[in-house]
C-alpha cells in the first residue's frame, strides 16, 4: 500500500510500486491530464508536480511518491474556473493541438510558485525540457508572462 496526496486528497493505492505515475494518476484516479508522449521522459506532455518541483511522472515511480505531494493540472483550476496560468494560457491561445499544455502549465506554476516574476530566460531555460511540436512556443511564453503580471 503506498500512500500520496493528490491535489490536495490523501490516496492509499494498491498498485506495484514499481508502476509509472503517469499510469497511477490516469488508470487508478481518473486524472487524465497529465498524457503519455513519449515514455522515456523527453517530452513533457506527462509533467506533474512532486513536492513543488516538475517530474516527468511517466518515468517517476509510485513509490518515489510515498508520503509526497503530487500536483496535477487537475489541481490548479477548472473548465469552469481557471486558475491564472490557465486562464492566461486560453487568452493567449497557447494551444494548437493542446497535447502538451498540460505539462506546460504545471511546469511553469512550479516555476511562478518559486519565481513570481522570471524573466524571459529564466522562463525560457525553466521551461525547455517540455516541448510543443505545434509550435506555439511564443505564445505559451506571453501566457506565462501576463500570468506573472508581465506584458505579454
Amino acid at each position: 500500500m503506498t500512500k500520496i496526496e493528490v491535489n490536495g486528497r490523501a490516496h492509499e493505492l494498491r498498485a506495484d510500486p514499481a508502476t509509472p505515475l503517469l499510469y497511477v494518476l490516469r488508470n487508478e484516479l481518473n486524472l487524465n491530464g497529465a498524457k503519455f508522449g513519449c515514455g522515456m521522459g523527453q517530452c513533457g506532455a506527462c509533467t506533474v508536480q512532486l513536492d513543488g518541483k516538475p517530474v516527468f511522472s511517466c518515468v517517476t515511480p509510485l513509490a518515489a511518491c510515498a508520503g509526497r505531494k503530487v500536483r496535477t493540472v487537475e489541481g490548479l483550476g477548472s473548465a469552469a474556473r481557471p486558475g491564472t496560468l490557465q486562464a492566461a494560457f486560453i487568452e493567449h491561445q497557447a494551444a494548437q493541438c493542446g497535447y502538451c499544455i498540460a505539462g506546460m502549465i504545471v511546469r511553469a506554476e512550479a516555476l511562478l510558485d518559486k519565481v513570481p516574476h522570471p524573466t524571459d530566460e529564466q522562463i525560457r531555460r525553466h521551461m525547455e525540457p517540455n516541448l510543443c511540436r505545434c509550435g506555439t512556443h511564443h505564445r505559451i511564453l506571453a501566457a506565462i508572462r501576463a500570468a506573472a503580471g508581465e506584458p505579454a
